[in-house]
């Protein structure tokens, strides 16, 4: 790939229909086709990482190694104060069963009874890989993250994973009570891939106009 060319197809390293629709939405101002890896037979890669940074990273590479393509990853997750950081990196297999949404805020839940409110504070994380190729010795990595609280219950239908669960004071509702609009302006994701935009912009100052 030329220094100064940026595809007008990268590959989201993710099976996450949730997330797939996330970055399609907020990569609609560009001309960038966001295709999921699944349209190329991908599977998940193993996430063996200690870190959200190191597992984006394998996340892309893999991607990009089988796919032949650029490719972003995102590895995100929730980390709560009283719980000593969990989920962190296991937040997507937290419950044991991967991708159980219900299962994980069960546990959650579970494991938060008898906390107090000012003491249930928690922020999603988000780190984002892009690698121009499976041996790029310099991706571009970002990370932002989101600050709130963690309610006893469940509370709205949008959104996935945590969100039912995941309350943002400045709306006072929780995350999957938002807008699709306001979320993307507002999450870790979103704030993460608008830094990650600045990026391929200035690196690719033709591509993304």
């Amino acid at each position: 790939m030329s220094n100064n060319l940026l595809p007008a197809k990268i590959i989201l390293a993710s099976n996450n229909a949730g997330k797939l629709c996330e970055f399609k939405s907020l990569f609609a101002p560009t001309a960038i086709n966001i295709v999921p890896q699944s349209e190329f037979g991908v599977e998940d890669a193993v996430e063996d990482g200690l870190s959200f940074v190191e597992n984006a990273i394998v996340k892309a590479r893999h991607a990009a190694q089988i796919t032949k393509h650029p490719a972003i990853a995102d590895d995100s997750g929730l980390e709560i104060d009283a719980l000593n950081g969990q989920p962190g990196i296991f937040s997507a297999r937290f419950s044991g069963e991967h991708g159980n949404d219900k299962a994980h805020n069960r546990l959650v839940l579970s494991k938060m009874v008898g906390i107090s409110q000012p003491r249930r504070t928690a922020r999603f994380q988000c780190v984002l890989a892009f690698m121009r190729h499976a041996h790029d010795p310099t991706p571009i990595v970002c990370q932002a993250s989101w600050e709130g609280f963690i309610l006893d219950a469940e509370h709205g239908e949008d959104g996935f994973g945590y969100d039912p669960i995941f309350y943002v004071p400045e709306h006072d509702c929780t995350a999957a009570q938002l807008s699709a609009d306001v979320k993307n302006e507002m999450s870790h994701r979103g704030q993460a891939l608008q830094i990650l935009l600045v990026a391929l912009k200035t690196k690719y100052p033709s591509c993304l106009d």
